[in-house]
């Protein structure tokens, strides 16, 4: 009896049958009562605590339920907030030569400012620095996004572009992807001005069996088929896709090889040959091999409307500096020899490759947002291109939560990272960016960034702010000194 009084006395007091509670764990930031974007299945999920320790996502779930858990040095209410994985661009380009190195560097905090934690390098001319500053980042002793590169691209001998690894015959495109291994780069990128075209699809399967994923330029001279069963892992851009629609693909590329035709005649017989059900066979194979496409469509459109939108007046470019500006010059120019008729043939084009975006996406082929910003890339700007390529997606056919997921979990699933990317849950890294807006209702919405969360570091809207002053503040003066040469 007097065992039992002592259990009831301990009862009471909350002493007995149940533990005493566990010491909740430290943790650095704790984001609560935010409704969390799952961009994977596209639904949002509100009412959720996200907790990050270090770099790392260590808990996400009911608030109620996780605040037992942790005790944070930092609390942020995200209440009326979205939070979405990091942004991805998966085309993006560093180059112009050594003596643009400060000005290319200069644009990685505008990706980061603008809700970008990843960028995918799709070759240049300056690829051992972009292979260096990689390194920098991973490090901490360089500030700016994720950088993930393909180095050096291979091409032919002799190739138009520079920065690349010289092929004239199967060991030396083994070479350069023994050298390439060696560099730890990414992935594999192939172009083809010079390239054979057996060479580039070799180079593709030798990728593949290495392990590697390969992105690059088609030749004129193969189908986009034959570049898909050889294992290539993505096409850059939305010609390619456009031209495996093509009815006589096979008889154009043929007739290249064989010098029937210049390249003004295959393009005009790809133009007028587009059907829809070819396209469709085309795309499903695709999207059974695993093939990605990263449109590139802001660039493409930029591009098509120069007649109409010099850019002079556009506000952006007080962040990039004066030789890159130069580097546009090109386009432009080449743009702007154009007559009326040949302006109007590159409207419709454009129409044209656009209207295949949405029948990817019913043929269930991965889509990856990318831009082509940087040098030579006529006012494709880095940073703010993403969401106005997003918004084309939109525009031309895709639901906002198709774009979404195109921006956060179609690079991160290419690269074989869902394990860390693409989502917000537990084990995840702490890349993250909190939205004052809903972008599955509107893909306007990423581009109303309150917060980046950056390797668990928070960047919130005035310290993303000061970055783009930094940037802009570095362009005044490089303005400034050019005038003054």
């Amino acid at each position: 009896m007097k065992a039992r009084s002592i259990m009831l006395m301990l009862a009471a007091l909350g002493l007995a049958t149940a533990p005493a509670r566990a010491e909740r764990k430290p943790v650095d930031i704790a984001i609560t009562d935010a409704t969390i974007v799952d961009v994977e299945q596209g639904r949002t999920i509100p009412g959720q605590m996200l907790v990050i320790r270090g770099e790392d996502i260590v808990a996400v779930g009911p608030a109620a339920t996780v605040a037992r858990d942790w005790r944070a040095a930092r609390t942020i209410s995200a209440r009326s907030r979205y939070v979405i994985p990091g942004l991805w661009d998966m085309h993006v380009h560093f180059g112009g030569g050594p003596e643009l190195l400060e000005e290319n560097k200069a644009l990685l905090p505008l990706y980061v400012a603008h809700g970008i934690t990843t960028v995918r390098d799709a070759a240049g001319d300056i690829p051992y620095d972009v292979l260096k500053w990689r390194e920098e980042i991973a490090s901490g002793t360089l500030f700016g996004p994720h950088l993930l590169t393909s180095g050096p691209k291979i091409e032919g001998l002799k190739p138009v572009w520079k920065g690349t690894l010289e092929a004239g015959s199967q060991a030396d495109v083994d070479a350069a992807l023994a050298r390439l291994q060696g560099l730890r780069a990414d992935f594999v990128k192939i172009t083809d001005s010079t390239l054979d075209p057996q060479l580039f699809l070799y180079a593709v399967s030798r990728a593949k069996a290495l392990g590697l994923n390969s992105s690059g330029h088609i030749p004129m001279a193969l189908t986009v088929q034959q570049a898909a069963d050889a294992g290539l892992s993505s096409i850059e851009h939305l010609d390619y896709a456009y031209k495996a629609g093509v009815k006589d693909e096979a008889a154009i590329a043929a007739d290249f090889a064989a010098g029937r035709i210049d390249r003004a005649e295959a393009n005009r017989r790809i133009d007028s040959g587009f059907d829809r059900d070819v396209a469709m066979a085309a795309y499903r194979r695709f999207a059974a091999q695993g093939l990605s496409v990263t449109p590139t469509l802001n660039g493409s459109r930029i591009i098509a409307w120069l007649d109409s939108d010099d850019h002079a007046s556009d506000a952006y470019l007080a962040y990039i500096g004066p030789k890159l500006r130069e580097t546009y010059n090109w386009r432009v120019e080449r743009a702007a020899k154009a007559d009326a008729a040949a302006i109007a043939a590159r409207h419709a084009h454009f129409d044209r490759m656009a209207a295949v975006l949405p029948m990817l996406a019913e043929a269930g082929v991965p889509i990856m947002a990318g831009t082509d910003a940087g040098f030579l890339n006529s006012f494709n700007y880095p940073g703010i291109g993403l969401h106005d390529e997003l918004s084309l997606f939109v525009a031309r056919g895709l639901s906002p939560a198709q774009a979404l997921k195109a921006a956060t979990w179609a690079g991160p699933s290419w690269f074989g990272k869902l394990d860390r990317y693409g989502a917000l849950a537990a084990g995840k890294a702490a890349d993250i960016v909190l939205l004052s807006q809903n972008p599955l209702e509107r893909i306007e919405a990423t581009r109303a960034i309150d917060s980046v969360i950056l390797r668990g570091k928070l960047y919130d809207r005035a310290a993303l702010d000061a970055m783009l002053a930094e940037t802009r503040t570095k362009v005044a003066a490089w303005n400034a000194a050019a005038k003054a040469n």
